[in-house]
């Protein structure tokens, strides 16, 4: 496993770091809590880290989960990075979305970034996680109708306070992180990146390599479609949010599978996975920090784990690109 700066800070975590906002069951369908805690231990006992989870994540419950399972962990050897900013139990800022909570109850999802609001959710996480202190704190989504620089002077104060390691962002814009700047200084951007979402190479990406800033990419086996095991006809549970996105149509669903085809072979010599090679490929991209991999069980886990001992060639990484030039998606 491969140890990376997030940033210009001291914050080091692991290339290949755990996403815990499948255990949290919202939108997931969830795990069983023992098979959550297997994963994390397991994840750790095999060089994992990095830990990223939110509040909005099962309103709570995936940070209860990291609480748990953190008890027979030293403190020390993970970095904790949880989110602000996403609020279903308050209905102020900017309406997100409607939801429903793990129990089905109907919830209204906001952005809010204000600086009270901050401050309240920060006490709410290091009671959850069960610490004095989170390595990472990002905003999950702006807030339009909070001012950037009111939003960043609260965290600067959590700072501070040895509440906060370093200060992250989500979805967040090139021009909004420069307008964050201005305030503190960012550690990391965290947004969707993986070999069928390459938006952020556009813009993001060129002013994160510039600017010393790390990315921190989710989604990068595009929710379970880069593993190889979503097939055309696949049926999604109720309430899976993938159904309908552009991503699982038919035909894209047939064109990435074929793309992934011509990658067996190389994944058979690694004696890896399609998913540990595409886990390997994303954290080789230039400015690509860390990737993060969720797992409901220990299994999984440690297959997410091995990905980050998985060397690609340059000669491999250009064969993968020039595979994925000639992918056409709908």
């Amino acid at each position: 496993m491969e140890y990376r700066l997030l940033g210009e800070t001291a914050v080091k975590t692991s290339a290949v770091t755990f996403g815990a906002w499948a255990i949290g069951g919202w939108m997931w369908g969830g795990a069983e809590r023992k098979d959550a805690l297997d994963a994390i231990h397991a994840s750790v006992s095999n060089g994992v880290t990095g830990i990223d989870t939110a509040p909005a994540y099962g309103q709570g419950l995936s940070e209860e989960i990291i609480g748990e399972a953190l008890k027979s962990i030293p403190r020390d050897r993970v970095q904790i990075m949880t989110k602000y900013g996403l609020r279903w139990d308050l209905k102020k800022g900017e309406f997100f979305f409607d939801s429903k909570d793990n129990a089905g109850n109907d919830i209204q999802v906001y952005r809010y970034a204000g600086k009270e609001s901050i401050i309240e959710e920060c006490e709410n996480s290091l009671r959850r996680l069960g610490t004095d202190y989170i390595d990472l704190y990002q905003i999950h989504w702006a807030d339009n109708t909070t001012p950037i620089d009111e939003t960043m002077e609260a965290i600067l104060r959590l700072e501070e306070q040895g509440k906060i390691r370093a200060a992250g962002v989500c979805n967040y814009s090139a021009d909004q992180m420069k307008t964050a700047e201005n305030t503190l200084s960012l550690a990391s951007n965290q947004v969707p990146y993986s070999m069928v979402l390459r938006d952020i190479e556009k813009e993001v990406l060129p002013y994160c390599i510039a600017n010393q800033k790390s990315v921190i990419a989710y989604s990068p086996l595009q929710r379970g479609l880069l593993t190889g095991k979503i097939k055309p006809g696949h049926q999604f549970g109720e309430g899976d949010t993938r159904e309908g996105n552009r991503f699982y149509t038919e035909g894209n669903i047939k064109a990435i599978n074929r793309f992934l085809d011509e990658l067996r072979p190389m994944a058979e010599t690694k004696n890896a996975t399609l998913a540990q090679l595409v886990i390997a490929w994303t954290i080789a991209q230039p400015g690509i920090t860390v990737a993060l991999v969720g797992a409901r069980d220990a299994s999984q886990a440690i297959q997410n784990a091995r990905a980050g001992e998985l060397q690609l060639k340059s000669e491999e990484i250009q064969y993968i690109n020039n595979k994925l030039s000639g992918l056409q998606l709908t």
